[in-house]
């Protein structure tokens, strides 16, 4: 049974001042763990919730919301951000973008202590809420450090996580069928007459990869294509992945039809590749992407792939963080088919030309 407990008294039985409470309540980084212990275990022993004083208590709105991602360079995040940014000015909030480099300039997963830090500059900053996308949550086996931050975050001001529901982890997320349309690249491919199909691009031990992957081998069995480990080469998501990953492809000297890329980024470096190996794109080797990017309409030929709908995404969790803020919370799933977009690099439009 809940007690009538005040902030005041929670103080005077943990031993420390009410300002060292408030900020135990508002997870402030400038309280060692022993002082946070002693007054959690009065909060705990008179069967409170933190979150619960928390908002009961005055605080500011600084009509400022803060996007944390790994890496605004690659294509798929600046497009996503764009829209995130586009619905938040729209409801008259601003926007602070916390660019973590987790994988970002290096193209490489790197620590996952910068991703923490972030976490904590956002409630110095006192933004009334914060959307996460990728990074460390996207990995198959996110560190429980990690989901302890995530959690602590989201006790101090609302969080929506565009990813995978974390188990543990109390924030929002919106769910996507990240295997989605993977199925569909397939089933188009053979229509074309392509029957060997690789997969490039992508980095092992991420979500995304783990889960595009099982869709396409789980779809080359269901069509009795034919399916071999050795098509399939694992990277990272960037220009460079895709150039090498189709060049070591080629190297091996196995027949080949067609490339799946994990995105546009890497369709596009695999395409320089098949063109310095003197073969045509689709004539000799089709090339599609599970992730089409702006721009892919003007790449030579004009890439086929899957739009992800990031706008729609965007939109979405904004409208959920904004319903968070005034107290309404509720977990989206998306169950969402991304658009099959036909262009040339598949085969199916060859001898269409761009009109002047």
């Amino acid at each position: 049974m809940k007690e009538n407990i005040t902030i005041y008294e929670i103080a005077k039985e943990s031993g420390v001042s009410v300002s060292t409470v408030s900020r135990v309540l508002n997870d402030s980084p400038r309280v060692s763990d022993k002082t946070r212990a002693a007054v959690m275990r009065v909060i705990e022993a008179r069967h409170f919730s933190p979150n619960a004083i928390a908002r009961a208590m005055t605080r500011q709105t600084t009509r400022s919301i803060g996007v944390v991602l790994p890496d605004i360079t690659n294509p798929y995040f600046s497009a996503l951000f764009l829209e995130i940014q586009r619905y938040t000015l729209a409801h008259g909030y601003s926007v602070l973008l916390y660019n973590t480099l987790f994988g970002g300039a290096s193209h490489e997963i790197g620590s996952p202590f910068g991703e923490l830090q972030y976490f904590d500059m956002l409630k110095e900053k006192r933004v009334d809420g914060a959307i996460v996308v990728g990074g460390q949550m996207d990995l198959d086996t996110p560190s429980e450090d990690y989901v302890r931050a995530l959690n602590r975050l989201n006790q101090s001001i609302p969080v929506v996580a565009i990813g995978q529901q974390l188990e543990g982890c109390d924030c929002l997320f919106i769910n996507r069928n990240l295997g989605g349309g993977v199925a569909s690249l397939l089933q188009h491919l053979p229509a074309l007459g392509n029957r060997r199909i690789g997969f490039i691009g992508g980095q092992q031990g991420v979500r995304q990869t783990t889960e595009r992957l099982k869709a396409y081998r789980a779809t080359l069995r269901a069509l009795q294509l034919p399916a071999s480990d050795e098509l399939v080469i694992l990277s990272n998501y960037y220009l460079e992945d895709g150039y090498r990953n189709m060049k070591q492809l080629l190297d091996r000297r196995l027949p080949v039809d067609a490339v799946i890329a994990i995105n546009d980024q890497v369709a596009t470096g695999a395409m320089r590749a098949v063109r310095d190996a003197r073969l045509d794109v689709p004539e000799d080797i089709a090339v599609v992407s599970c992730d089409a990017f702006p721009g892919g309409e003007y790449q030579y030929p004009r890439l086929t792939g899957l739009n992800q709908q990031n706008e729609y995404i965007g939109k979405l969790a904004i409208l959920a963080l904004m319903s968070a803020i005034q107290g309404v919370r509720e977990t989206i799933s998306i169950n969402h088919s991304p658009l099959l977009v036909i262009r040339e690099s598949c085969g199916a439009q060859l001898g269409v030309r761009a009109r002047n």
